[in-house]
């Protein structure tokens, strides 16, 4: 028995039926974009503003090219010494010999200590040196998988920064935040982010603070110091021991020859940003001086010796950092022009907010 198809007809259900009238007797009708809506974009785009501003670059730190004659020098003078202090130290105990055996052996007792303090010696300060060299590169593999976004790397450059810091406690908390992110993070320039502020945002503040000591000291030394040879000299000498402190808390004791490596690149740092930082450092220093140089001509000269001192302090930051700054905010010298000039001003006996 076949039965042909039939249409059926379909009440509709109590939500599609036609919507009420309005109390003004209108029917809600769609209203079209074109005619009754203007799209005007905002003057500020919230997610333009979220954008980090750009840091200012890093410090140079490729391989230049040096001159062979130059090492071929260095190389034949310290072989000449060494021959040299050789022959001195065996001739000297020869003659001790001939004196007196007991004086003989007392010599070459003092020749091992001496050989053997020379060796820890400079065994500590080619491993200063690999270590500053390390840090070095990973601050270009941080940079590099920051501009990638490469998870890889960034995720290596990671574990070799918490190793670095494993004997800081002040990053106790953040190794253990990172421990437990682990495998979470997706985007390597969000992982990098991440380390940066819970490893190396404590040990910035401690690093604030040293910059701010130092800035203090010079300020109040130039303040009363009554001869300028010596302002130049105790300013040398505070920034050589806040460049050296400055190593120690990010990466460990810098040795003689790792110091002088870092100081040549704080100055390469300040050479690169100096441009920079023109617009705003230095007006800010030439107003402070005047405002300061209206109290006491000595406590205007201490303030620019302070910033001075306080310019050089964040170069060594930007420097020694084991990375750039991204997620933390770099300080600028408006974070110590205020600080300075109080400070100085109590120190010599005058408010620094009266003008004459």
């Amino acid at each position: 028995m076949s039965r042909r198809p039939a249409a059926f007809r379909i009440e509709p259900s109590e939500t599609q039926k036609k919507p009420e009238r309005r109390e003004n007797g209108r029917e809600p009708r769609a209203v079209k974009v074109d005619e009754a809506v203007t799209v005007t974009p905002a003057e500020i785009d919230v997610f333009e503003a979220l954008e980090p501003a750009a840091a200012p670059p890093a410090p140079a730190t490729g391989a230049r090219r040096r001159s062979r004659l130059g090492k071929i020098f260095f190389a034949a003078f310290g072989l000449l010494v060494s021959l040299a202090v050789g022959l001195w130290t065996d001739r000297l105990i020869r003659d001790l010999f001939s004196r007196a055996d007991w004086l003989g052996w007392l010599a070459v007792a003092l020749a091992a200590i001496a050989a053997l303090a020379l060796v820890a010696i400079l065994a500590r300060e080619f491993i200063a040196l690999a270590r500053l060299a390390s840090v070095d590169r990973m601050r270009g593999r941080a940079e590099k998988a920051y501009e990638s976004d490469d998870a890889r790397a960034a995720r290596a450059v990671v574990f070799d920064l918490t190793t670095l810091l494993a004997s800081h406690p002040d990053t106790a908390a953040g190794r253990q935040a990172l421990k437990g992110l682990e495998g979470e993070i997706i985007d390597g320039r969000d992982l990098l982010r991440i380390a940066e502020k819970e490893l190396l945002a404590p040990l910035d503040v401690r690093a604030q603070k040293l910059v701010l000591d130092a800035a203090k000291r010079v300020s109040v030394v130039t303040a009363v110091s009554p001869r300028a040879l010596l302002d130049v000299g105790y300013v040398l000498f505070e920034a050589a021991r806040l460049l050296r402190r400055l190593s120690e808390l990010y990466c460990g004791r810098p040795g003689f020859l790792g110091f002088l490596r870092l100081s040549r690149s704080v100055v390469a740092h300040l050479a690169v940003t100096g441009s920079m930082a023109v617009g705003e450092t230095f007006v800010q220093q030439i107003v402070g001086h005047g405002i300061a140089a209206r109290l006491s001509a000595k406590l205007g000269e201490g303030v620019v010796n302070g910033m001075l001192t306080a310019r050089i302090g964040i170069a060594a930051m930007s420097a020694i950092r084991p990375l750039a700054f991204h997620a933390v905010k770099r300080p600028g010298m408006g974070d110590f022009l205020k600080a300075v000039t109080q400070f100085a001003s109590k120190a010599q006996g005058t408010p620094a907010d009266k003008r004459k």
